[in-house]
């Protein structure tokens, strides 16, 4: 791979832009889905149009996505931040809800006698039962984020997928298979290790 030995600096550089957009991506994304999944856990009708609408947004094929923000927000980070954000809220939203409403009924029971009000029982019961399905989301949306922030190169977003375009364009197979590979490594190793996190959990929890 003589491109990677003559350009360290520059795949370095792609790869922590890389993982600053996903960072800030998953940030965004939880605020969101976050507060979403909780007002909509024991609201069906709510729920049923918060899945309905982050529904249509995640079937939306990527670069037609960008095609409609690009006139809003121009070329570069912007819309694809955006972009990868309306693509992750489906899967966080649905994973909150999920895991909220798996905690069972006895438990909150048993919290309402102990005089626990309605927000301490979600900070300190139902949260952190939901906790290894909301790890599941995450590692599950982390993935995909990893995925569209590489197409997002093609819209001036930088990062790995930009070595990749570049590549292309160029014809240096070198600077395609590395933007590749690392691209790859890169949502591996996160899969990896949010799973082990989420099976810590779990067995912390004594949900194994």
């Amino acid at each position: 791979m003589d491109w990677i030995l003559n350009n360290p600096e520059t795949l370095w550089e792609a790869l922590v832009q890389h993982v600053i957009i996903v960072a800030e991506a998953l940030a965004i994304s939880l605020a969101i889905a976050l507060p979403l999944g909780i007002w909509s856990a024991r609201r069906p009708r709510v729920y049923a149009l918060v899945l309905g609408a982050t529904g249509i947004l995640y079937t939306i094929p990527a670069l037609a996505l960008f095609a409609l923000l690009i006139p809003i927000m121009g070329l570069g980070q912007g819309p694809a931040l955006t972009a990868i954000v309306m693509y992750s809220l489906l899967v966080l939203t649905r994973n909150v809800v999920v895991g909220l409403r798996n905690v069972p009924g006895d438990i909150l029971e048993a919290a309402d006698g102990m005089g626990y009000g309605r927000w301490r029982r979600l900070g300190a019961i139902e949260l952190p039962l939901a906790l290894p399905v909301i790890i599941a989301g995450i590692r599950l949306t982390v993935v995909t984020q990893i995925s569209v922030a590489t197409v997002g190169a093609f819209i001036g977003a930088g990062g790995l997928g930009d070595i990749i375009f570049q590549g292309i364009t160029q014809d240096i197979g070198d600077k395609v298979v590395v933007g590749a590979v690392f691209a790859s490594a890169l949502a591996i190793l996160a899969d990896e290790s949010l799973r082990f996190i989420e099976t810590r959990v779990r067995a912390a929890g004594g949900l194994e």
